[in-house]
């Protein structure tokens, strides 16, 4: 039978024990649950073996999945933008690649994999929020994200105020439809115009409960910002995040607007980890400030096969 002092001594042995091994799985916990991928990182190889595709990202450790447009129900517009492009691009393959959205939820489904959000087109955006949410719904997607927007609607500072106004009506028409509408920064919009930032106009002008936010953490240092520094300014905001590296810290020529100073930069974005950001650090304080779900994008990366699972494993490494 214990005494009193023995069984104080051996109650206060076990907890120690308890609390260290607390520590220690709390310590190995991986930073990121949950890994995504976004399709613009391999379209060539989705274009020629889309259920093997899939069963390949599966195999390297991706849990998520993150579509671009256009699809079959997109705007006649927007079909025609990306036909125009495409033989630049080298590949046509977009949306579902030729399959119907249920067989591509099935084959998603087969392969361990969800699709929290799906990119496409301010058209659509504007006039086929119907179809869209539907189509979002069947797949199991949460949001709805402009990638980017179009040139002639952001030359001036009131042509962000009305995209920020006409953000708030299409997150209005999302939430009826059952889902959300996200904003994916490009590099532009992130320095100053006539003494203001672009971005923080959309940021301010937007109804939380009705926008949000993906992070380009390529672009958005390409373009001057602080990625910790927006993170920490408008927490809750992002909910999502294109995760990039660089080999080289780089910033565009002008004001990130154009084409022409994207590509010129392409040739710095490297796999994650293998670059000069300070990915652990930005990754924790996203997660701190409301960022769900953690995308790798590398844009048409050649030989996708390696370099998507290089940047898996770092990612995955992360504690």
């Amino acid at each position: 039978m214990l005494n009193r002092r023995d069984f104080i001594s051996k109650t206060a042995t076990l907890s120690a024990v308890g609390l260290l091994f607390s520590a220690e799985l709390f310590a190995k916990s991986p930073l990121l649950e949950k890994i995504g991928i976004q399709f613009f990182s391999l379209p060539k190889l989705l274009e020629k073996d889309f259920p093997g595709t899939l069963a390949m990202l599966s195999k390297m450790g991706y849990k998520e999945v993150e579509l671009y447009g256009p699809y079959s129900f997109s705007t006649a517009s927007a079909r025609q933008r990306w036909d125009a492009v495409t033989p630049s691009l080298g590949f046509k393959g977009s949306g579902y690649f030729g399959h119907s959205g249920a067989e591509v939820k099935n084959m998603l489904q087969s392969n361990g994999l969800t699709v929290p959000s799906m990119h496409t087109d301010l058209d659509t955006l504007q006039t086929g929020m119907d179809k869209l949410a539907e189509a979002a719904q069947l797949l199991g997607a949460e949001y709805v994200i402009l990638p980017s927007i179009p040139e002639e609607k952001r030359k001036t500072l009131d042509d962000y105020k009305n995209m920020a106004d006409a953000f708030n009506k299409i997150g209005e028409a999302a939430k009826k439809g059952g889902v959300k509408f996200a904003y994916h920064n490009h590099g532009y919009g992130l320095k100053e115009m006539n003494g203001q930032i672009p971005l923080k106009l959309i940021l301010d002008g937007t109804d939380p409960s009705l926008v949000f936010f993906e992070m380009d953490l390529y672009w958005t240092t390409a373009g001057g910002a602080d990625p910790i520094a927006l993170l920490e300014d408008y927490k809750t905001r992002y909910h999502l995040m294109h995760v990039k590296d660089m080999s080289k810290k780089v910033q565009f020529s002008g004001d990130g607007g154009d084409s022409k100073q994207w590509i010129e930069l392409f040739p710095y974005m490297t796999t994650a980890g293998n670059g000069v950001l300070d990915l652990k650090t930005i990754l924790t304080k996203a997660k701190a400030t409301g960022v769900k779900h953690f995308i790798v994008e590398q844009d048409m990366v050649a030989e996708p096969e390696i370099a998507l699972k290089k940047s898996y494993d770092y990612l995955a490494s992360l504690k």
